[in-house]
């Protein structure tokens, strides 16, 4: 089951071309992330208190179309593959009319906070990117 985050496309994120700047796209996906694990239990607190940090260290993006003013558009977010220290989360912008506007896949290592060295993904973390994870 695929976790969505919807959003109002402002004023502020557009660019001189009138469309929503590219590096918006990557913010609305960051949104929805971390929206997703926050309303799972993992809260910026919960990860400091644990001392572990999820962290993207490869990006794939696609768009595919522009995103308008006002527009409203919908993020959904799915996990892919999921390994022992690392996972997999593709992300996909829609339109309001159902257009796919991009796509991207986050490769996501866990890392502990204080060490900075990469670290197992928590099972419990695991269990929640499975009830999520693509079909």
């Amino acid at each position: 089951m695929a976790y969505v985050f919807e959003h109002t496309v402002r004023s502020t994120e557009l660019d001189s071309l009138g469309h929503v700047n590219n590096a918006k796209y990557l913010e609305y996906m960051e949104w929805a992330r971390f929206e997703w694990i926050s309303l799972a239990g993992f809260t910026w607190e919960e990860l400091s208190r644990r001392q572990i940090l999820p962290v993207v260290v490869n990006l794939n993006l696609n768009y595919r179309k522009e995103l308008r003013l006002m527009e409203r558009i919908k993020i959904v977010s799915t996990a892919g593959q999921i390994g022992k220290k690392s996972f997999v989360l593709h992300q996909e912008i829609y339109k309001e009319n159902g257009e796919l506007a991009a796509d991207a896949d986050f490769t996501m290592v866990m890392m502990d906070a204080k060490e900075r060295r990469a670290i197992a993904v928590p099972e419990d973390l695991a269990a929640e990117l499975v009830k999520h994870q693509q079909e």
